[in-house]
């Protein structure tokens, strides 16, 4: 029967309650946000004792369902200040679905300030000291928990940066070799770990079990609907496994929405030597890994292992926004030293794009030239550091935008865009402009139909069409965050009607009862209510739903393109919520 845990870090007591009906059928994004929206005052400091910290499996997660090994943390955004779902792959949400548990709720904060590690497995939740662990970042921190647990267990966990509740740091989740290659990065959400004096939270799935879905044959013929319609599509079945995510660089440089020097051209010169291509090849001249799963069960397999010169590993990927950031958002056409500066995120606990594009207004601010690699690595240094600039680039791009007097600084809410330009792809400068959860492509990946041709083609020069496309595409992510499924399978399910069948009746074979499209779609629109009136209740009104004003001005070449979806239409997005 499935738990939630809930564990107070001001007086390090654990309380076990069952979910009951109100969280019965829900999980992952659907579930952190509920919690956080019903529990959490919108307009308390995201690092005081009253924010909370929701850690949840998606509803698929533990049942062999493909791709369904995702795991949600959620918490009002130290870097928004609105609420947030960061979603990360790797072992964990297997592991604690293993166990029965459908949440770890950390409330309150330690008042002596210690750093503390929680061990969880079969017994329940245990809380220790992690006075050996302060200070480390993440691959010595998960180094020193396997020696001591064994390599069966998963790791989440935080490096120096979420330690220092810096508001650009992530909570880093161990894949299938136990390196802590997978982040929850986005939204500073490894700041409020930090300040709930958590250091790492130790799995162990040993002596658990699989969920075991109600009506099985139901289940199994939904999953293999997906699975097939995953294994036949280009996209997941031939482009991301081969080439990894990176193999929109060349494409997305192409439609001249690939931003270049912090948002000042649309295509980089370099990215050839960056792109998904030449990185596939080099991870196979050096005996690394393509076609790589993050966690067990993943069929699409779009990770890889990359290796330096010597045939070291360094990283996972980069992956494509990672790339882009520390790339050509920063004129750096170098894959090697963007791998560094990867492993160096990973390590410190910091989200690679708002990592990237910090180094990108740093730039802009003229501390270190433009295509200067080295000098990026060396403002990365400093957070591991802890210098007083290691903490604005720790802090984000708008913070250290502001303090250097900056003012074209590509944010949304504090959050920077990723690796698309919004005057280019205009539907997803509607997803950057209205996401519940500051810019965030992941919010509703208009890029498919914008660019790729899947689900249909909706122009991207055109303001014509991106308010729909943007609404639709935010409320189907909402339902697959919350059912705990790659985004990725969205390929599939945008261009396959049977793939969608398939994940309605690995739901309804969970829960033993007719599950309908409208019903699965119904979680995203819930999910999004709830998100969008905890922001009001903290503050934010539609004239927070806007891009960067240099996005409406700024003509960017090469096709001479303005963000100018107007405002009135911006505001309609979230139309279907009371």
């Amino acid at each position: 029967m499935a738990v939630i845990y809930r564990v107070n870090m001001s007086d390090l007591s654990i309380r076990t309650e069952m979910p009951g009906v109100k969280y019965a059928q829900t999980g992952g994004r659907g579930l952190t946000s509920a919690m956080i929206a019903a529990e959490v005052p919108p307009t308390c400091h995201a690092l005081a004792a009253e924010n909370k910290l929701v850690i949840a499996p998606g509803i698929l997660t533990g049942t062999g369902a493909p791709c369904g090994g995702r795991l949600s943390i959620g918490a009002k955004s130290p870097l928004t200040g609105t609420i947030k779902e960061s979603n990360s792959g790797g072992q964990g949400a297997l592991a604690l679905a293993a166990l029965g548990i459908k949440a770890i709720v950390l409330e309150g904060r330690p008042a002596d300030g210690k750093c503390y590690r929680l061990i969880v497995n079969t017994d329940g939740v245990k809380i220790e000291p992690a006075d050996g662990l302060v200070g480390l970042g993440n691959y010595e921190t998960v180094g020193k928990l396997l020696g001591e647990f064994g390599d069966k267990v998963a790791c989440i966990s935080i490096g120096q940066a979420g330690e220092m509740k810096m508001a650009a740091a992530s909570i880093a989740v161990t894949d299938v070799e136990g390196r802590p290659t997978r982040h929850c990065g986005r939204g500073g959400l490894g700041a409020v770990m930090g300040s709930k004096g958590v250091k790492a939270i130790v799995v162990d799935p040993e002596g658990g079990q699989r969920l075991i879905p109600a009506d099985a044959d139901t289940f199994k013929a939904g999953a293999k609907k997906l699975n097939t319609a995953l294994k036949a599509h280009p996209v997941t079945g031939e482009g991301l496994p081969k080439f990894g995510t990176n193999v929109l660089a060349n494409v997305i440089n192409a439609a001249g929405g690939y931003p270049t020097r912090n948002f000042r051209e649309g295509q980089f010169e370099g990215t050839e030597a960056i792109s998904g291509e030449r990185q596939h090849d080099v991870i196979l001249e050096r005996g690394g890994q393509i076609a790589h799963a993050c966690h067990k069960g993943c069929t699409i397999k779009c990770s890889r292992t990359y290796l330096d010169k010597d045939g070291q590993y360094v990283t996972k990927g980069p992956e494509y926004e990672t790339v882009w950031a520390h790339g050509a958002d920063c004129g750096i056409d170098d894959l090697d030293a963007i791998a560094r500066m990867d492993r160096m995120d990973d390590d410190f606990g910091l989200d690679t794009i708002e990592a990237g594009a910090t180094i990108g207004v740093a730039m802009e601010a003229g501390i270190v030239p433009f295509g200067d690699a080295a000098g990026a690595i060396k403002l990365l240094e400093e957070v591991g550091k802890g210098t007083a600039l290691g903490r604005l680039v720790a802090s984000g791009a708008e913070v250290l935008g502001k303090a250097y007097g900056g003012s074209r600084i590509p944010t949304v809410k504090g959050q920077s865009m990723p690796a698309y330009d919004p005057r280019a792809v205009k539907g997803i400068g509607v997803t950057y402009a209205t996401s519940t959860m500051g810019a965030d492509h992941t919010a509703g990946y208009a890029v498919a139909p914008n660019v790729l041709g899947v689900g249909g083609s909706v122009d991207p020069l055109k303001p014509e069409g991106q308010v729909e496309l943007s609404r639709n595409m935010q409320i189907a992510t909402a339902s697959i965050d919350s059912a705990g499924l790659c985004l990725f399978v969205a390929f599939a399910v945008l261009d396959d009607s049977t793939a969608l069948d398939g994940i309605c009746e690995m739901l309804g074979g969970l829960f033993g009862t007719p599950f309908t499209v409208d019903d699965y779609l119904a979680i995203g629109r819930a999910t999004l209510a709830a998100e969008r009136k905890f922001n009001a209740a903290a503050g934010f009104s539609p004239a927070d739903d806007r891009l960067p004003d240099f996005c409406k001005t700024e003509k960017l070449a090469p096709h001479d393109a303005i963000f100018d979806v107007a405002d009135e239409e911006l505001d309609q997005v979230f139309d279907f919520v009371e």
